[in-house]
């Protein structure tokens, strides 16, 4: 019998919201586990996490591996935020450090520790691939259960991937956006068909007037329906702002979930590079249970 560390950790949270829950699995080394078995625990946390995270310390480094139910997951933003955060947060030599490098399959991704000023880290978001979108609007409607008419004009359709291939569908308003409910078997069997990962629908009518945007991401390629709080969505989405002269990369705050009350908060910044903006979101996280994981 193997024994991990395990924690259950709601990532972008700290007021009355729920946020999103990931499960984190702290290692040794790449050698700890084999893969067969990182899909076995997440098929067994089924219904009670979205993602598990594998954490694995690398030299000057971490590397982060992340599983749903399904199958393996290319990038998760939530688990990466919430693991992070803990990690960050309870060792002294992290929490002294502005920026932690953490590697993601080959790609290498900064982590900005902001826990001591403003309670909260930032990662920076894969760098974004622009698709072609040859998608009608018509056929995206009836994916999503919903009229045709109920997506805005005003804005764009996009593809967009920034970790995971999402697509970027704008609806009219905030009532309209609160109401979508497709079919989780449909909309799944509409995303392995395109090649989309998750559908990111957003509005500029808000609930609260301190955030520019509502969003929703619909995840059924991974076994759930909807993703309450989503850090790859969202950075797709920051990029989908930027292209569009939406955004001016300045501090940007998303309220996303299906609750006009309680939503989950995402932030989006930017971090300059040499040659252009990189979209970096961020949040808090709270350790909900700590134990053992027990692997049979």
């Amino acid at each position: 019998m193997k024994s991990f560390p395990f924690k259950k950790i709601n990532a972008f949270t700290k007021g009355l919201s729920a946020g999103n829950p990931c499960a984190g699995i702290y290692l040794n080394g790449v050698n700890d586990i084999a893969d067969r078995e990182m899909q076995i625990i997440a098929g067994e946390l089924k219904g009670f996490v979205n993602e598990v995270v594998y954490l694995f310390p690398e030299e000057q480094h971490f590397f982060l591996k992340y599983y749903s139910a399904e199958c393996e997951v290319a990038f998760c933003g939530h688990g990466t935020i919430g693991i992070m955060y803990d990690l960050i947060g309870g060792r002294e030599d992290l929490l002294s450090q502005e920026i932690i490098k953490i590697r993601v399959k080959d790609t290498y991704l900064n982590v900005y520790n902001k826990i001591k000023e403003s309670d909260s880290i930032f990662i920076t978001a894969p760098p974004p691939v622009f698709h072609e979108l040859k998608l009608k609007k018509e056929v995206i409607a009836r994916a999503l259960n919903i009229e045709a008419n109920d997506i805005d004009n005003n804005f764009k359709l996009a593809l967009i991937n920034a970790g995971l291939n999402t697509l970027i569908v704008p609806i009219n308003n905030l009532k309209s956006c609160l109401a979508i409910l497709p079919s989780q078997f449909k909309l799944k069997e509409f995303c392995l068909k395109n090649g989309i990962d998750i559908i990111l629908v957003f509005t500029d009518d808000v609930a609260d007037k301190k955030n520019e945007f509502r969003t929703r991401v619909f995840a059924p390629k991974f076994g759930y329906l909807e993703d309450p709080a989503t850090g790859s969505g969202n950075s797709a989405f920051g990029n989908y702002l930027l292209q569009n002269n939406l955004w001016d990369g300045a501090l940007l705050s998303i309220e996303q979930n299906s609750s006009y009350q309680y939503p989950n908060i995402v932030r989006l910044d930017t971090a300059s590079n040499k040659e252009n903006k990189d979209v970096i979101f961020g949040g808090a996280a709270v350790v909900k249970i700590q134990g053992v994981y027990k692997l049979t």
